[in-house]
């Protein structure tokens, strides 16, 4: 992903893109890592094929701005404060960015195909499998769940380390020595 030179877009893209992918992870996506890598995949496969039309060669602003959306329609009624001049609604963040960007000379294109990629993720994802007679038509392909999933496939004779147990002091009890013997 490429953010451009070194200077104020690049880090304000770093941090935005640091922040509310954390927060999709932890939020949304928490425990879902395969649907998680999967919305990248689908993003990034959107962009890299509009990218082609519009002659876009670096789309790192562009995913920032896809991940923005898409955590600000999953989050409509937290409140935000832009560098505290603006008070509003999450679901306004994508456009207050693209405004932003717009006042530092940016091309509104990239910002405006990260929006439009990220609503078509959220629609298909969030607003199309709710509606009457809707179903998912995105769904997370099975390899990649088994590449990215855990497997819950335990051991019964699996006794872990006594580091790795809870609790600790044994209350209550005789503390034992070596080789089990009460002392």
């Amino acid at each position: 992903m490429f953010f451009g030179t070194f200077g104020f877009n690049f880090l304000f893209n770093m941090i935005f893109t640091y922040r509310y992918c954390r927060m999709l992870e932890e939020g949304s996506f928490r425990g879902r890592t395969a649907d998680f890598f999967f919305m990248f995949l689908f993003g990034g496969t959107l962009m890299s094929i509009v990218a082609i039309f519009v002659h876009l060669a670096f789309l790192g602003q562009a995913f920032t701005m896809m991940l923005v959306y898409i955590w600000s329609r999953r989050n409509p009624y937290i409140r935000m404060n832009f560098f505290g001049l603006l008070n509003f609604q999450a679901p306004y963040l994508p456009w207050v960015l693209l405004a932003f960007s717009v006042i530092f000379g940016n091309a509104i294109i990239v910002d405006a195909m990260g929006i439009a990629i990220g609503h078509i993720y959220y629609f298909l994802e969030d607003v199309f499998p709710n509606q009457h007679n809707g179903y998912r038509l995105l769904k997370t392909p099975s390899f990649i769940k088994y590449i990215l999933e855990p497997h819950n496939i335990e051991d019964p004779n699996y006794e872990p380390l006594p580091e790795d147990r809870p609790g600790g002091y044994a209350w209550g009890q005789q503390p034992q020595g070596p080789g089990g013997e009460e002392n």
